[in-house]
Formats: structure tokens, C-alpha cells, sequence
């Protein structure tokens, strides 16, 4: 019998034909120094760990609840030491698989082929790909030299050429830029019929939040993203949040499966809710490490760049690709930022503990001192 010829696949929508996919190079990670996704570097809180292995089997079989999540989140905000500027109800926050799906919905809901998302350059990968596949134009900002600061006066003026959405990673993904919680609501005023997106993904380690000053019913064009990820250690359950006036927040609910957040994300979340100075430590441990980190790498002379977020920029005397091979190579993870604007030939080093840094260092100055 005659083979047949192959039949050829269906092809994709044009932008998605067109598209450049997120990638990120997330095997073989497994007992090896972390330092490479601004991942929490220890784990969640053992509450986390307990509620997870005391999770009913039977619930397995059962579609996820969410009744009571909203609420612990709002009281979570409410009790930070700055608070909220004014009470939040459980309308204002939709529950999404991680920020990555926070991101895609909100892209999704409100950008169409030919609008303009307007982000800052270079800032997280996966803006990009997002609103590629929906069609959109890209306007990418640089950051200001010296220093990666907040290229404040040319974001004014490309709003005012009417982008749809305006993305800002604060601080910024990976080159720490921060801006000020007045900046960004001068942002969302001076350009009403944008949706600006603040994520706040690393907000915990610097006190950036717009949330202790936004007004959400004067702001009905600001949404803020919060995750569980980086600081109370459920990256790997994917949970996040998105917080904003009821309107925006149901128009980015809409896009989204019923049951994308599971049952086990759910549990774990309400379990690091409720152990907030769990978080507030390791945060805390970070900041300290952080500070030996900077400390050892000034004494050596190396050039580096750090500001906000778990993590520094740093560009070693050697080609940072075989770099970052040998930090492999000896058990520690970092990520190369090869090809990136503004920061080719660094590399991005997450922040863990203090004890975790200070085996980085001994490694680092070996191959690179």
C-alpha cells in the first residue's frame, strides 16, 4: 500500500504565524542554586506545606471554590503597614493562573490588531509576545542613561499619541527601575483612555505600591497585578491577582476560563495569607543579602547595577554566556541577558538568602574576580 502524502497543518491566525513565543529555560533546574527566575529561594511558609498535604483527595475530583480568597486578600492589603487608600470590595479583584495569565487576559480584553501597547525598554519578556498575538503595535520606551531611570518625559508624549495599554513593570524587570506612586498616577491622569497595568510583582522589596494612594474610582483606568511568586514561594502553584475599579477587573475576568486558578493554588494561598510575617522575614533576609551582595561586589570593582526588585544586574570581565556556563557548571543558576538593549553582556542574579549569596560570591570571584 502507497504511503500518503503528508497533509499539511492548518496555519494559525497571521500574528500568531508572525510570533516570537516567550521562551524560558526552565528545565533541569532541580537541585541546583536558584538564582536565575527571582524565584523565592527557600520555599513558602510551612502553613503553606501543611495545607497542601492536608488537602482532601476527594476535593481532587471537585471543581475549584473561591469563596473567601478575594476577601483575604483585600485584608492582607489592608494590613500591610501602608494599607490601602481606600477599602476595596471583592469586585475589585480577579483571581488569574499567575500573572502570566493576568497579563494575557488584560491584553486579550483590551487590545485589538493595530493599538499600541506601550511598555519601557528593556522590561519583562512576556509583555511582548501577548500583545503580538492579539495584533498590537509595540512601542518599547528606553530607560534614561545613566542608571535606567524612568524615561518619565518621553512616556508623557507617547501617551498622548493614544496607545491602548500602557504596561509598567515597577520596579522593573530586570534593570530595577522604580517610579514613584505620583508618577504613576500623573500617568493614568494625563491618559484616560489607557489602561495603564502596573505590576507589582517585586513591590514587597522595595514599598513602591501605587495601592496606599490610588483612589479607584477616580483611577478607573489603573489596574494594579500582585503574585504570590516571589516572595511567599507558590510559583510553582501559579497564583496571582489583579486589582482595579469592578469594571476593569470584570472586563479582564471575562477572557478567562471558570476554573483557571486550582484547588491546591487556592489552598496554598489562603494558607500564605494568613502567615504574612513568614514573607515579611524572607523579604527582609533578601534586603540583607542584598546589601552584602552589593558591599563585596563594590570592594571587588565589578560593574553592576542595582536597584529595586530581588535581583542585580551585573557584567562580568569575561563573555557573560560562559559565565553564567561555569556558575552552571559549579551548581548556581543566573540568566544571561544576551541580546537584550541596554544591557547586552550582563547577567541578571537573583537574590536569595545571605548564606546562599555569600556561596554565590565565593564562586563568582573564583571565575570572574
Amino acid at each position: 500500500m502507497a504511503m500518503s502524502e503528508p497533509i499539511p497543518s492548518p496555519e494559525a491566525r497571521p500574528d500568531v504565524e508572525r510570533l516570537r513565543g516567550y521562551s524560558a529555560p526552565l528545565e533541569g533546574r532541580r537541585g541546583l542554586l536558584r538564582l536565575d527566575f527571582n524565584e523565592n529561594t527557600i520555599g513558602p511558609s510551612p502553613a503553606v506545606t501543611e495545607a497542601i498535604r492536608s488537602f482532601p483527595a476527594d476535593q481532587i475530583a471537585v471543581y475549584p471554590e473561591y469563596d473567601g480568597l478575594r476577601e483575604a486578600v483585600i485584608a492582607n492589603l489592608q494590613s500591610s503597614p501602608a494599607g490601602l487608600a481606600q477599602p476595596l470590595s471583592v469586585e475589585q479583584v480577579g483571581l488569574f493562573n499567575g500573572v502570566d495569565a493576568a497579563i494575557h487576559a488584560v491584553i486579550h480584553a483590551y487590545g485589538a490588531s493595530g493599538d499600541t501597547l506601550l511598555t519601557t525598554s528593556p522590561t519583562f519578556g512576556y509583555y511582548a509576545p501577548c500583545a503580538g498575538m492579539q495584533g498590537m503595535a509595540i512601542e518599547a520606551v528606553p530607560h534614561d542613561m545613566p542608571g535606567f531611570r524612568f524615561p518619565l518625559e518621553a512616556m508623557r508624549t507617547s501617551l498622548q499619541r493614544g496607545p491602548k495599554i500602557l504596561m509598567l513593570c515597577n520596579p522593573n524587570n530586570p534593570t530595577g527601575t522604580r517610579l514613584s506612586a505620583e508618577n504613576v498616577l500623573q500617568l493614568a491622569t494625563s491618559a484616560p483612555d489607557t489602561l495603564v497595568v502596573v505590576d507589582e510583582l517585586y513591590e514587597a522589596f522595595t514599598g513602591d505600591s501605587v495601592l496606599p494612594h490610588v483612589d479607584f474610582a477616580v483611577h478607573t483606568n489603573l489596574l494594579v497585578l500582585r503574585s504570590l511568586a516571589k516572595t511567599a514561594g507558590l510559583a510553582g502553584l501559579r497564583m496571582g491577582f489583579a486589582i482595579g475599579s469592578a469594571g476593569v477587573v470584570d472586563r479582564v475576568s471575562r477572557v478567562t476560563g471558570p476554573y483557571d486558578v486550582n484547588s491546591l493554588a487556592v489552598t496554598a494561598a489562603f494558607a500564605a495569607l494568613s502567615d504574612q510575617p513568614y514573607t515579611d522575614d524572607y523579604v527582609a533576609e533578601v534586603l540583607r543579602a542584598r546589601d552584602y551582595l552589593v558591599t563585596v561586589l563594590t570592594r571587588s570593582g565589578a560593574v553592576f547595577h542595582c536597584d529595586g526588585g530581588n535581583y542585580l544586574l551585573l557584567w562580568p570581565r569575561s563573555p557573560a554566556q560562559q559565565v553564567e556556563q561555569q556558575l552552571r557548571d559549579a551548581g548556581i543558576l543566573v540568566r544571561s541577558m544576551a541580546g537584550k538593549p541596554q544591557i547586552d553582556g550582563s547577567l541578571r542574579v537573583s537574590i536569595g538568602t545571605l548564606a546562599q549569596m555569600q556561596t554565590f560570591w565565593e564562586s563568582y570571584r573564583q571565575l570572574d574576580g
